[in-house]
Formats: structure tokens, sequence, C-alpha cells
């Protein structure tokens, strides 16, 4: 019988492990923005095309290779920073596992330029699916030059599995983001298409962050340092109005490599716990420097997942970290201003409370107000049994005693021709019954009564209605915008002032993605380099004011949304537009405003639910409150 197990050719093994090595543009990116590192450049230039489908290359001013190291290195396996099993738990090295260039050659075709420093002339190698084409001396920089062109052209079903353009270019974004936080001593440039994103002089830690993450949060960091004999944290965190409803701004590094560890995030978020809302996740760029020996890194191939000896104690370590830099936050924060010299120079504050003063002031009815005998919770005891008598009747009685507390009194005539104001519940009345019912209603029995801020009470044929008058708005708009997309487009109201809306590198890579359905929607926005878009203009709708709040607020809802729904993104956009300008609960409205949203909601095709499934209004019978209170009987 013939053997039927073979050893699988190179090329084939090279491609299989380069499938968990380089799962997209962005996977070579991080690998080789991290050899540059590991080659102590001080210099890094990161160049894309295509959204790394064509070109991804990365210039460095480092060591450099020498001619016999430049053919090496893409080997499997072949690596300069593992001598012996011992070295695996001493990494301080970003790449050490002697795969990502052997996988990159796999399924691209790579150019190499490299001259080791104090060498005259450099090597210039030629890779085309793991198969050297060329090899010659050439002259060029000190450093290295490694371009990656065509990925997966000889994996064409790989390829096909590629996101959109916009889409890969956010994750090579982030990778790019991630490395150039670690190393905030190094300089740093992006380049998509020969337009500039990204240059990232060196700096602090601080003016790193501020740089990728924008200007405005130049005032809005905590800092966070504590330091032990068993490790040390230290970076930054957001003040709690930088808090947001979507992840993306929560950085954890571990001796300078990216971690995605959700153990640690809970520790900083429990931090957090009592001063942001619970659905919120504050900015964080945490630095822990520990002993290569307690952590395992090498758990999983892109190395972002890593493993601790102790967890207990770096999740106690990382709380403790952050609550103590908070905590100093807030003293700081009531005690750090300067007082107005015209306060200062108020009696109250100049002169002496004299002892008449005293006198006089805790005989006045303000100071006897706050004494303990008038304050609201407590009860003289000599006026309990008159005082409360009325109340004791009402709730120690039957129903009888309901009756005659609740109404006034009146004449048997008029208790006959009184109607009967009892309804009850009816939670899934459909939406074409409840029109009908409101059209049948007499026009001054439709005044509406908004309830605690949140809600809408209107009177209808055959009981009432409770309208949740944020939900109901959210599906006004949310029809008005799809109506905008499919037939016409929205009017949008011109800017008297145009302004500069600066957004964070990834977030203006998906306002340029959505900018068509924008413009669509009533927004007129036009780029203006460095992450940067002029408003012109915003919907004839809403209100005129801060910008750059509503469109980050349209943002976030929109990734809220990407996150949990399967949908494509103009449906992603119309429900963050709609969730993000609809009425809020609290919002006071005007009898006016009430009937527009009620005509308004009965006019949309599906009335009676939000675009979210929540329900907008529920009904109420007064033949079922009847039952509930008995007056049948």
């Amino acid at each position: 019988m013939a053997d039927i197990i073979n050893l699988l050719p190179d090329n084939i093994a090279n491609q299989i492990a380069a499938g968990e090595v380089i799962q997209r543009p962005a996977s070579a990116v991080k690998e080789l923005l991290e050899n540059a590192v590991d080659a102590g450049a001080t210099e890094i230039q990161l160049i894309i095309k295509d959204a790394g489908k064509e070109l991804v290359q990365v210039i460095d001013n480092g060591g450099g290779m020498s001619e016999t190291d430049a053919r090496m290195c893409f080997e499997r396996h072949a690596t300069s920073k593992i001598q012996s099993i011992e070295d695996l738990f001493q990494i301080t090295t970003m790449g050490f596992r002697g795969e990502a260039l052997a996988s990159i050659a796999a399924v691209s075709q790579v150019e190499l330029k490299t001259r080791k420093k104090g060498s005259e002339i450099g090597s210039y190698i030629e890779i085309d699916n793991s198969q050297v084409k060329k090899q010659e001396p050439c002259q060029t920089a000190e450093g290295t030059s490694i371009a990656m062109k065509n990925l997966f052209f000889n994996v064409p079903a790989r390829r096909n599995f590629l996101k959109s353009n916009t889409a890969e270019m956010r994750h090579i974004v982030d990778e790019f983001i991630r490395v150039a936080m670690a190393f905030p001593q190094l300089q740093f440039s992006l380049t998509s298409n020969n337009q500039q994103l990204f240059h990232l002089d060196k700096g602090s830690l601080k003016q790193r962050i501020v740089a990728i993450l924008g200007q405005h949060y130049n005032a809005r960091l905590v800092s966070v340092k504590e330091t032990t004999d068993y490790m040390n944290v230290y970076g930054f965190a957001g003040k709690p109005e930088t808090a947001k409803k979507t992840r993306g701004d929560q950085f954890f590094f571990v001796n300078n490599r990216y971690i995605k560890s959700p153990y640690l995030h809970h520790a900083v978020m429990s931090a957090f716990a009592d001063i942001i809302p619970a659905d919120s996740f504050p900015l964080y760029v945490l630095f822990i420097d520990v002993n290569p020996e307690h952590v395992d890194i090498n758990v999983h191939p892109t190395k972002q997942e890593i493993k601790f000896d102790d967890e207990k104690l770096m999740y106690a370590f990382v709380q403790s970290a952050v609550k103590h830099s908070l905590a100093q936050f807030n003293v700081t924060a009531t005690l750090d201003f300067d007082l107005d010299p015209s306060i200062q120079a108020l009696d109250a504050v100049s002169k002496p409370f004299t002892a008449q003063q005293q006198n006089e002031s805790t005989l006045s009815p303000l100071y006897k107000s706050f004494t303990q005998a008038n304050q609201a919770h407590m009860i003289d005891k000599s006026s309990n049994s008159s005082n409360l008598k009325h109340w004791k009747d009402l709730y120690s009685g039957g129903g009888d005693q309901y009756t005659t507390t609740s109404y006034p009194a009146e004449t048997e005539q008029e208790t006959e021709s009184r109607p009967a104001v009892t309804y009850e519940s009816q939670p899934h009345a459909t939406a074409s019954v409840i029109d009908e019912r409101w059209q049948d209603t007499p026009t001054d029995q439709k005044v509406p009564v908004q309830v605690h801020q949140q809600y809408i009470l209107s009177q209808i044929k055959s009981g009432f209605i409770l309208i949740d008058q944020q939900a109901a708005h959210e599906r006004i708009l949310y029809e008005r915008y799809q109506r905008a997309l499919l037939e016409t487009p929205m009017a949008t109201q011109q800017s008297l002032f145009p302004q500069t809306l600066q957004l964070p590198p990834a977030d203006a890579i998906l306002i340029g993605e959505m900018l068509p359905d924008l413009q669509a929607l009533g927004y007129d926005l036009e780029p203006f380099g460095n992450h940067t878009f002029v408003v012109r203009g915003t919907p004839a709708d809403i209100q005129q004011g801060n910008d750059q709040a509503t469109i980050e607020g349209l943002l976030e809802q929109f990734k809220h949304f990407s996150h949990e729904l399967k949908v494509n993104k103009r449906e992603q956009l119309i429900r963050s537009m709609a969730r993000n300008n609809a009425i809020p609960a609290g919002k006071v409205l005007s009898s006016r405003e009430m009937q527009n949203i009620i005509d308004e909601l009965f006019a949309c095709s599906m009335p009676n639910v939000a675009p979210g499934g929540k329900f907008t209004f529920i009904s109420f019978k007064l033949t079922d409150l009847a039952r509930m209170f008995e007056r049948g009987n």
C-alpha cells in the first residue's frame, strides 16, 4: 500500500505560516515597523498605496544589514534575537519569531535595499513568491528600505477576503498609531497615495498622545505614575469628560509592546466606575514596565495577547495607580484656581464677623430654617395628630375613602354626567388602529401633556396614549433621512462663519468614506488636509451651533452601531444621525412641539417602533383601566 503522508513544499508551507502572521496589509505594517524599531532607527517612514494592497514600504535609518544577513532574513525562523531557549524569557525586542519577513515574502513581491552603518555599498534583493529573483550590490542610504508589493497576488482567494480600501486603511492607521505611541522618542511619518497623513516629531509621551489623538486632549490628561520593585506603571488617563460611548482610545503597553488585555482594561474601568457612565469608555495610554521573566509574550502569532505569572497583582497595581492619579486630579481641581480680586474685596471676606452680627444672624428666619426642628425630614410630634390626620384617613380606609379624598364634592347630577375616567395599558396596539383613534378624537381633546420631560400624554377616542418623546423623534428623523438618501437630498443651511473640524486620524478616514451620504443628508463638508474638515453647512432641520460636538456625536453613534449591527453603512449612518439628533429625555417641549411630534409620528410608515426596535408609544384603553379600578362593580 502506498504511503500517503508527504512533506509540504517550502512555498506551500510558507503560505500556510503566512496565514497566521499576515492576515491583511496592516499585519505587514506592524511587523515591518517593529523591525525598524529593533534596528535602532530614529526616523521611520511608512508609505502606503491602495490601502496596502499595491504597496507597503517602510524606510528607516537603523543599523542596516550585511549582504549575508539580507539574504538570511527571509528564511523561516531566521532571527538575530534568539540564541537559546533561555532568551525566550528575556525578550526585550519587538520581533523575535523569525517568521515575519518569510511570511511577507510568501504572499507578495518584495524588494529590499539595505546598507550597514560604516559600509560603502549596500545590498538589493528581489523576491517573488519566496523565490529570490535578483540579488546584487546597490547604492542606498544607511539603514533599510523594504517594499511589499501586490499582497496576495499568488493567493487570489485570500485577496478577495480583504475589506474595502477605507476599512483596510483604518487597520493600517491603528497599527501605525500603536507603534508610534509606544516610541515617542522616534520620528514617524505615514504617507498614503502620495498624501501625508502623519508627521510625528520626536517628543514626550504627552506630546505624542496629543499629536495623534488631537489638540483638544492637551488639557484633559491626568498623569499616572507608580513605581515599585516588581513593576512600574506610567502614562496618562483622560479626565472624566473625555469618556466616549465607543472604544478606540485605550492603549496598554507592556515593555513598550502594545497588548490587548480585557483583564487589565477591567482594572482601569473599575477605577473610573464612580465618575463616568457605566456604558462609557475612558481614554488611557498606560505603560507597564516589568521584568520579562514575569511575562510570556509568545502565546499568539501577533504577540498582542500575553500572559502574566501573577495577573491578580497586575490588576490590583493598575487599578490602584489609576485611582490614585484620579484622586490627585480631584483634589487639585478643587484647589487650583485664582480667587477673583473683586470677591476678595467684599466685606463678607475682608471684614471680621462680630459677636453682634452672629446674634443677629441666629435670630433670622433663614438661620431658623436650617435648625433641626425646621428641617424637612423632622416632624413635630405635637402637631402630628392634627396635621397628618387626613393622610391617615386616606391610607387606612377602604375604597370609599379613596374616592371621597380623590375627587371634590359633586352633585348627584354631576356624578352621573361625568365620563368614566378609567384607562388600562395596551402595549402592542397597531399603528393603523391608533391612527384611526387619533383621527376620530375631537381637536379640543388632543391637547398633549408632557410627563417628567420624557413622555407625551395625549387623549384618543378609546383612552389615551403615552409617547416616548426621544424614541418617537428618532423614528421621525430616521424616515426623513431615509427619504433623503433614496429620493430627495435634504436642504443645507449654509454657515455664515464656517467652522474647522479637527478629528483623530481614524475618524477623519471614516468621515471621508461617508462624505457622499453626508452631503445627501444636508452636511456640507470639505476636506482641509491633516485630518481636518471645513463645515460650510449643516442640515436645515437641526440647530446650528457646536458643529464639532454634533459630528463627533454622530461618529460615536456610527461606531457604536458598527459594533452591534450587521447592516450596511448607509443604514448605520441614518440610524446614527437619528439617534444623535433626536430630542433627548429631559427637554421641555411646548404644546406646539408636542403636537408636531404626534402628527409626524403617525404620518410615518412604521410609527409604533423606533429604528432600534423600542416602542415609541403605549396605548391605554378606558375599558381595561375601568376593570383595574373596579368601576364595573
